[in-house]
């Protein structure tokens, strides 16, 4: 996988003018664009569109020093306008290109090179469970990525749901863990933007067709598919986010499975000690293919 990994950041700094299609991720990885990215951006901490718009214009910085136009390196790196890359060199670097230009300022972000670090030996606990389709009725709202720290747009979501909302959810509730749980999906990366997000929900699991409340709950349907399961006990949210990026970046890529296009779910219940949160995190995926 190290070698994949590393075979694909070398075709990403030798095109960085073209666009990289999911095709060129699973021909040099083996692996679904989809899974590829989540993977990604634990093994990393950034997104891969975000890596290489950092690569970009990193390579844009140095073509302007080495005397080319703003225009030229702004449409040649696959911005839509001259204004939308002097933006975003300025939030990248500090600095608008003209200045950087006028002053030889140089910034640079080299790309990555994936390597084994054997770490002391933590060991991961999980199970691989088949469920049978299902629905999450809740609430829910576009929110920025963040894997580390309390995501206030989340805890916004949460304060939001009314008495009414909980009260339905809860009688709907007819699944595991019969809990509220967290269920992340829709990612988006947006290439001119400094981060990406998603649509989180807040909702419990159900067998349930949800009718029409008239009190704003939605229902999102969870295709019958293959969950691994990774308990988990310690700080909350240090413990969940730590288990989530090493299922991603640990777990995931010697596994034999990859990922499938279904949310991400996990679930917190809180105790009397602070220190011994107990959490899960679902991941739905699939065995991969003898091909790959």
């Amino acid at each position: 996988m190290l070698d994949q990994l590393n075979q694909l950041m070398r075709y990403i700094d030798e095109h960085l003018t073209e666009e990289l299609s999911p095709q060129d991720i699973t021909r040099l990885t083996g692996l679904s664009d989809y899974h590829f990215r989540r993977m990604f951006s634990y093994m990393s901490g950034v997104t891969l569109t975000e890596y290489i718009k950092q690569r970009r214009l990193s390579e844009a910085n140095r073509d302007l020093i080495q005397g080319a136009s703003v225009t030229t390196v702004a449409f040649q790196y696959g911005f839509r306008s001259v204004e939308g890359f002097s933006r975003a060199f300025r939030n990248w670097s500090g600095y608008l290109p003209s200045f950087a230009i006028k002053h030889q300022i140089q910034k640079t972000f080299p790309p990555f090179t994936f390597y084994l670090e054997i770490k002391g030996g933590t060991s991961m606990e999980f199970k691989i469970e088949e469920k049978s389709s299902f629905f999450i009725t809740g609430v829910s709202k576009r929110v920025p990525i963040q894997f580390e720290g309390v995501n206030e747009s989340i805890i916004e979501l949460a304060q939001s749901i009314t008495t009414d909302q909980r009260r339905q959810m809860k009688a709907m509730a007819d699944l595991y863990p019969n809990h509220i749980l967290n269920v992340s999906f829709d990612h988006e990366e947006q290439f001119q933007e400094e981060t990406g997000s998603l649509t989180h929900m807040l909702g419990y699991a159900t067998t349930q067709k949800l009718t029409d409340s008239g009190i704003g709950l939605e229902q999102l349907y969870i295709d019958a598919s293959t969950w691994v399961i990774f308990p988990n006990r310690g700080p909350f949210p240090a413990t969940l986010q730590d288990t989530m990026a090493r299922s991603y970046s640990e777990w995931l890529p010697s596994s034999g499975y990859e990922l499938i296009d279904l949310p991400a779910i996990s679930f917190t219940i809180h105790g009397d000690d602070p220190e011994q949160v107990y959490s899960e995190v679902w991941v739905a995926v699939s065995k991969k293919s003898s091909e790959q």
